[in-house]
């Protein structure tokens, strides 16, 4: 029997299966497309990144309460829809490229928004603004930075958690940086802005990424130039 009629075979039994009094049974095959199940859609596209809870895994936790205290959901949309140009994040929508239809692409938006603390909020304390509203002072950065995080990322950044590395600045974006000041990583150690020696103000966390901005090499400014506001 030829090979390609043995897989024929393999996928109609896959697609089928007995019933007890012994009549074939097919199951339904979804396409991608018609996928309209949160969970799973979920695992396809973000868990890799994002943990299979949505409380972070490489990246920063899009189900957490701060995040979701700062981003809304057109900010959230955005990014699945258009990714992050020169970053691990890729656009995921179809008319960019991607996968998702615009209607998969609803279904994670809200899906995420539901993993949301029953308090809705990231406490009582308002986080600084997901973007920043102004230019940042570098020169200020860097003592804030000092002041608040040098204890692990080291002097300059550049301790045992480099943070302030050409390579890894080259792969992110300064929203992605923002964020990350502001959500924290708690499965990595890494506190949000309410537990620095201080509570960081919207101030504080736009001259940081002001600074960190300035580490790029001029290579990897090119990478990714700003990286966006998404």
């Amino acid at each position: 029997m030829k090979s390609g009629t043995l897989s024929l075979i393999g996928v109609l039994g896959l697609a089928s299966c007995g019933a007890p009094d012994g009549r074939v049974v097919e199951t339904p095959v979804i396409r991608p497309i018609e996928v309209a199940d949160f969970r799973a859609l979920y695992t396809q596209n973000c868990s890799g990144c994002h943990g299979l809870d949505a409380q972070g895994g490489l990246t920063v936790g899009i189900g957490g309460p701060v995040y979701l205290a700062i981003a809304d959901d057109s900010s959230i949309r955005r990014v699945i829809q258009d990714g992050r140009r020169g970053t691990a994040m890729a656009a995921f929508a179809q008319k960019a490229g991607g996968l998702l239809t615009d209607a998969q692409i609803e279904i994670i938006v809200h899906g995420i928004r539901a993993h949301q603390s029953a308090e809705g909020t990231a406490g009582r304390d308002q986080p600084p603004a997901y973007a920043a509203s102004q230019p940042g002072d570098a020169v200020r950065g860097h003592n804030v930075f000092t002041a608040n995080c040098s204890m692990c990322h080291g002097p300059n950044g550049r301790g045992a958690r480099t943070i302030a590395d050409a390579s890894y600045l080259a792969l992110v974006s300064d929203q992605h940086l923002r964020t990350v000041i502001i959500t924290g990583m708690p499965h990595l150690g890494m506190p949000d802005w309410r537990t620095h020696a201080k509570p960081l103000s919207d101030a504080d966390v736009t001259d940081v990424v002001a600074w960190l901005v300035e580490q790029r090499t001029p290579i990897s400014a090119q990478l990714n130039p700003s990286g966006g506001s998404k």
